[in-house]
């Protein structure tokens, strides 16, 4: 049978996976940079950790794990659920499963605090860099696995954590030469539109609706709030709000254009009567005057959601400004009692989360990656020989390069020809080729060939040192 992948899966090989490391290499140097310290948690989660905390729509994605011992039961009722892994049945039969893969790093990191309350500094900052499953519908930019980046601070309730996140997006996508656009809202003002509307606890099916915007469009999402039960006038009375007409910052400059909008929402609109809407926007104004960016260009879009449940002030979304890669490839926000589910609460955190794979989606689109990066070697130098006598000698010395930490290696035949070897170091792109002979063992000096340049020259294991160290 022909091997294959699971669909939206996927393979990285070297070339690939050297363009995922300078991305990953970047994001990591910054989050320690803004002082965020790295963390683990397992790729399963107690199914009971997970669920409820997305959203319906997002409970469903979750990847649950059938238990293994359900087959040793042999009540014929229980066999024949086991194939129906409704989410009901996950939910209420720990007896189907009662583990699941991560949806994403949040939750556990709420759990992950919980647990180790007592060993943690408040406020914590914490960043993870981990693959995560989703059981999605596979599409351009869209994979059942695939890895966040996420940078959390929790214990602290100060707009000053937004800021500095939004300093941490800004630095990154900079770095990575990836120009962006910034999409800002406060979870509070859809809470006050839906108190105006007369919807105060329908919030999320406001916020679940309006988050598919972008794929279903303005009439899609009239008909998905007609259809779960919104009246003509609610729903005018929420795109009143949607859709004023928005402008980004022009040449960053001060954001005349959106402190014209907030100014409008917070004096003229039909929501100014609602305190927690009120809040909302004097949040929104204080991040949104008070950024230091010189590279994101910021949006204000009151119908940006983000449909997970557990948002309640700021969220995030990014989107790349060019190519037409169209999905979100950041996103993130303020969460006020994560961790009271799990039983502490009154802990406030904020945080974002990279998505890598659709960060190369599209710097591979619009050739972004440095130039031959594909084409770096994985050492600096390879030892080529005749025999076994010139092989052994070759190890001698590849120790003492390492032992300087220099990457080298030994070709490990020692019936291939010269031609072959230096075939082997081009391919590889490895950059220099150190020939051992036996006359090379017996004076010392070594042949050493520039492999891009041709230029070859006789030289000690200490000179030999002393350019690599200095990358000649």
């Amino acid at each position: 049978m022909k091997p294959s992948i699971p669909r939206g899966t996927r393979d990285f090989g070297p070339a690939e996976m050297q363009k995922r490391q300078f991305i990953l290499n970047i994001i990591r140097k910054n989050f320690e940079l803004f002082g965020y310290q790295a963390i683990e948690t397992p790729a399963m989660e107690n199914i009971s950790t997970l669920t409820g905390k997305y959203g319906e729509e997002g409970d469903q994605l979750i990847f649950k794990i059938l238990n293994s011992r359900i087959h040793e039961n042999k009540n014929k009722d229980l066999l024949k659920k086991e194939f129906d892994l409704s989410l009901e049945s996950s939910r209420n039969s720990e007896e189907l499963t009662e583990k699941a893969l991560r949806y994403d790093l949040t939750v556990p990191f709420a759990r992950f605090v919980v647990m180790n309350q007592h060993q943690l500094s408040f406020p914590f900052k914490r960043y993870q860099i981990q693959p995560v499953w989703r059981a999605d519908r596979p599409q351009k930019g869209r994979y059942r696995e695939f890895y966040q980046c996420d940078a959390d601070v929790i214990g602290s309730d100060s707009l000053v954590n937004e800021l500095e996140l939004i300093s941490l997006m800004d630095k990154c996508f900079s770095e990575l030469n990836v120009q962006i656009t910034l999409k800002v809202n406060n979870r509070k003002i859809l809470a006050g539109m839906a108190e105006v509307v007369g919807a105060a606890d329908r919030m999320m099916d406001i916020a679940v609706a309006i988050d598919k915007i972008d794929k279903i469009g303005p009439n899609g999402v009239h008909k998905e709030l007609s259809d779960k039960g919104f009246t003509l006038e609610q729903i005018q009375l929420l795109f009143s709000a949607f859709f004023i007409q928005t402008t980004d910052f022009k040449d960053f400059e001060p954001l005349a254009n959106i402190k014209e909008k907030l100014n409008y929402l917070k004096e003229e609109s039909k929501y100014k009567g609602s305190l927690v809407f009120q809040k909302g926007i004097e949040e929104l104004e204080y991040i949104m005057y008070n950024s230091n960016v010189s590279h994101l260009k910021f949006e204000l879009d009151i119908s940006l959601a983000r449909g997970l449940n557990y948002y309640t002030g700021t969220i995030f979304e990014v989107k790349a400004n060019a190519g037409t890669f169209t999905p979100s490839i950041l996103g993130g926000g303020r969460y006020d009692d994560l961790t009271g589910i799990f039983g502490l609460p009154n802990m406030s955190g904020v945080g974002i989360s990279f998505g890598v794979d659709r960060i190369y989606d599209v710097m591979e689109e619009l050739n972004l990656f440095p130039e031959n990066i594909s084409k770096t070697a994985s050492c600096k130098l390879l030892f080529s020989h005749f025999d076994l006598e010139t092989q052994n000698h070759s190890l001698a010395l590849a120790a003492q390069l390492r032992t300087n930490n220099i990457s080298c290696e030994v070709y490990p035949d020692i019936t291939k020809k010269l031609g072959k070897q230096f075939d082997y170091a081009n391919k590889k792109n490895i950059p220099f080729v150190c020939t051992v002979g036996s006359n090379e063992i017996t004076s010392g000096e070594y042949s050493v060939k520039n492999m891009q340049s041709g230029e070859q020259e006789k030289m000690t294991l200490s000179l030999l040192l002393e350019r690599l160290k200095k990358g000649q």
